[in-house]
């Protein structure tokens, strides 16, 4: 039989492993070094006189 104990530690797992594969996922992509220019010049962009 499922209880509600079971479900909700089931909830609360596959939500913490979601979020830290996602976290994982954003850091990856921010320090992929193909991607490195794109960030380079969207720093620079607060300091742009145009």
């Amino acid at each position: 039989m499922t209880t509600y104990e079971t479900i909700s530690n089931f909830s609360q797992m596959t939500g913490l492993l979601y979020f830290f594969g996602m976290f994982v996922a954003v850091l990856i992509y921010a320090l992929w070094p193909r991607n490195k220019k794109k960030f380079d010049e969207a720093s620079t962009i607060p300091l742009r006189e145009d």
